[in-house]
């Protein structure tokens, strides 16, 4: 990408460039295991080759994916990562898009919205497992997720400025929720990326770990949650999501709706009986 008479050094913190065009695709471009007995499911961005950048068929693929995961009762918990050890995603693939037409963008861009949207509004717990770059639509995509936990090799990054982009796949209204505000801009503004260990101290990541840790790390959280009541796992998740942002009493009030739903659930009963017994309890999938 760099000028062919003067050179440039613009873009070498991105640590990445256009993916090759020559490389063979993978059968599908997301994959998704489920394991712990069907409770956890596991899904892959599948272009290693390119860093995992997103094409629409990748985009397509991965809202198909969550949205059949959202009706399958058994699933408690999904973790989100990408294949390789060199990337998460860095976001949208520049090489599908360096011919699109306007209609062709602004396309392919509501069906990138639909994906986002697809992984916020998920009820079950989801959360990103961040092996590498994540930039833009793919830093974007971490950021949509509940939480974050990522290898020591992450970094994340929203280059859109540095491309002629305003960034369009939620960091303006995510990052500053996760991140000072003052440091989210700076990010949004300079497309200068932060390592997982600043994305650590920051507050945008739970946890970090040695790369080759990492999704042992993600298999022991998705088992905790997993072992847990889905219906309260799921009940709590709402309240938080659709509280944030209001006034403290209306956020108490959704609270207590999701309170007393769980307190006339039979998961109570068997959590409290188990507690009493010493055992481990035995919680049904959610119903809802």
């Amino acid at each position: 990408m760099a000028n062919s008479s003067t050179g440039t050094s613009r873009w070498d913190a991105l640590d990445f460039g256009p993916p090759p065009s020559d490389q063979e695709e993978p059968e599908s471009p997301v994959l998704v295991d489920y394991v712990s007995d069907g409770r956890i499911a596991l899904v892959t961005l599948n272009r290693p080759h390119a860093d995992n950048a997103i094409t629409t068929e990748m985009g397509a693929r991965l809202t198909e994916v969550i949205e059949a995961i959202a009706v399958q009762t058994a699933v408690r918990v999904v973790i989100l990562t990408g294949a390789g050890d060199r990337a998460f995603s860095v976001g949208s693939d520049l090489r599908q898009r360096k011919n699109m037409t306007k209609e062709d963008w602004l396309r392919q861009r509501q069906d990138f919205d639909r994906t986002l949207y697809t992984v916020r509004e998920l009820r079950k717990p989801i959360f990103a497992a961040v092996n590498g770059t994540a930039y833009g639509g793919g830093s974007e995509l971490a950021q949509s997720t509940d939480f974050i936990l990522a290898a020591e090799s992450a970094t994340f990054g929203q280059p859109e400025a540095m491309l002629g982009l305003a960034a369009g796949g939620g960091s303006p209204a995510l990052l500053p929720r996760l991140l000072p505000r003052g440091k989210a801009l700076q990010m949004l503004m300079t497309g200068d990326p932060i390592t997982a260990d600043e994305a650590y101290r920051l507050g945008m990541v739970n946890e970090v770990h040695p790369p080759g840790e990492l999704m042992d790390a993600a298999m022991r959280v998705a088992d905790r949650i997993a072992s847990n009541s889905p219906t309260a796992v799921q009940g709590v998740k709402r309240a938080a999501h659709l509280g944030e942002g209001q006034p403290i009493e209306q956020a108490i009030a959704i609270m207590m709706d999701a309170h007393w739903r769980s307190a006339v659930h039979p998961d109570r009963v068997e959590g409290i009986g188990a507690f009493n017994e010493g055992r481990e309890p035995s919680f049904k999938d959610a119903d809802f």
